[in-house]
C-alpha cells in the first residue's frame, strides 16, 4: 500500500499489513496493562479495517483488470493474505479486550472464506500462468504472509472453540490442529526458497526490503498458534495426547524466531548504516512491525502455557519495542498522506 488514496489503482493488496501491526501491538500492550493504549489501537483499528475494506471493493468496482493482475503477480499476489491475517488479528483483539465473542466468532468465519478463496485463486493463477520470473525476482519474505495467513486462522480457531457446543468444538479444535499443522510445512517449503535466494543470489540494499521481517514474524505466529493448542489440551483428547509434539515444535518455533531477530538486525544495518539506503517511510515497514508485535505476544503466551516466567522480560522489552516502531512508522504514514504529492 502506497497509501496514497488519490491513485486507488495502485492501491497494494498487502494494504492489510497496517490493520495487522495495529492489531497485534495493541495485544501486546494489553497483556502488560497498557489498557488505554490497548483500546485506542483497537478502536483505531476497527476504523482502519473498515475503510481499507472501503477502498479495497471501491478498486474491485472501478479497477478490476488491475486487481486481477495482482492475483498473478509473483510480488504482488502474498498481499492478499494480509487480508486473512488482518482478520484474524482483529478478532483477537475484539477477544482479549471486549469478549466480542459475537463479532469474533463471525470474523473467523468471514477469515475462513478469504482463506479457501484466496489460496486457491493465487496458487491456481500463479501455477498456470504462462510467462513467470527467475526466482530471484519471484521470492521474497511476503511469502510467508501465505504462513501467517494460515496460522492466524488457528490462533482463532483455537480461542473460539470452547465457546462452540461439544460436537462442533471438537471440530474447530481439529481444524485449529490442522492450519497449524499446514502453517509449519508452508514455513518449511518458503524459507527454503527465500534462503536459497539470500546466499546465492547477488543481494542489494533494495532487494532487502522490510518484509523479509516475516522471516521471523511466521514463526512467531507459529508459535503463538502453537501456544493457544497447548492451552486448549486440557479440554481435547487429541491436543492432549499430541501436547509433548506440541509443546516441543512450538519452543522450536519460538527458538527459530529468536535466531532470525540478530541476523535481521544486522541486514537491517548494513542496509541503511553501511549501503547508506535513505530510511524514509514505506508501506513495507508495516511488514516489519507486525513481527516485533507478534514475538511479544507469543512470548507472552508461551512463558504462560509452558511455565517460563524467565522469559517474561524479553516480552515485555518487545512490547515496547514494537510500540515504538509502531508509533514511528504511524508518524511516517501520516507525513507521506499529509504532504504534497509531486
Amino acid at each position: 500500500m502506497s497509501f496514497a488514496f488519490r491513485d486507488l489503482r495502485a492501491l497494494s493488496p498487502g494494504c492489510f499489513a497496517l490493520v495487522m501491526a495495529t492489531g497485534i501491538v495493541g495485544v501486546a500492550t494489553e497483556h502488560i496493562g497498557l489498557h488505554g493504549i490497548a483500546r485506542g489501537l483497537l478502536w483505531l483499528n476497527a476504523g482502519q479495517y473498515l475503510l481499507l475494506w472501503g477502498l479495497t471493493l471501491l478498486r474491485c468496482w472501478r479497477h478490476p483488470r488491475e486487481l486481477r493482475a495482482d492475483l498473478a503477480n509473483h510480488t504482488r499476489a502474498p498481499g492478499f493474505f494480509t487480508m486473512i491475517a488482518a482478520t484474524g488479528v482483529l478478532a483477537e483483539q475484539l477477544v482479549l479486550q471486549c469478549q466480542a465473542w459475537r463479532i469474533a466468532s463471525g470474523l473467523w468465519g468471514f477469515a475462513l472464506l478469504l482463506w479457501v478463496g484466496i489460496t486457491y485463486t493465487i496458487f491456481t493463477a500463479l501455477m498456470i500462468k504462462a510467462n513467470k520470473p527467475p526466482l530471484e525476482r519471484g521470492i521474497s519474505g511476503n511469502w510467508l504472509l501465505t504462513v501467517v495467513a494460515t496460522q492466524a486462522i488457528a490462533v482463532l480457531s483455537a480461542q473460539l472453540a470452547p465457546r462452540f457446543s461439544a460436537g462442533v468444538q471438537d471440530g474447530v479444535t481439529f481444524l485449529a490442529l490442522g492450519m497449524w499443522l499446514c502453517g509449519a510445512l508452508g514455513y518449511g517449503v518458503w524459507i527454503t526458497l527465500i534462503f536459497h535466494r539470500c546466499l546465492f543470489y547477488s543481494f542489494s540494499p533494495r532487494d532487502l526490503s522490510p518484509d523479509y521481517w516475516i522471516n521471523m514474524g511466521a514463526l512467531a505466529i507459529s508459535t503463538l498458534a502453537g501456544s493457544a493448542l497447548i492451552g486448549e489440551a486440557t479440554q481435547s483428547e487429541v491436543l492432549a495426547a499430541l501436547r509433548p509434539f506440541l509443546a516441543g515444535a512450538t519452543v522450536l518455533f519460538w527458538a527459530g524466531g529468536t535466531w532470525w531477530i540478530p541476523l535481521l538486525l544486522l541486514l537491517t544495518l548494513w542496509r541503511h548504516g553501511w549501503q547508506r539506503m535513505p530510511l524514509a517511510y514505506d508501506p513495507a515497514y508495516w511488514s516489519a512491525v507486525f513481527p516485533l508485535g507478534m514475538y511479544a505476544a507469543s512470548t507472552f503466551d508461551l512463558a504462560r502455557v509452558m511455565h517460563l516466567d524467565f522469559l517474561r522480560p524479553v516480552a515485555h522489552t518487545f512490547v515496547y519495542l514494537g510500540l515504538a516502531a509502531w508509533l514511528l512508522t504511524f508518524l511516517g504514514m501520516l507525513h507521506r498522506l499529509v504532504r504534497p504529492q509531486p
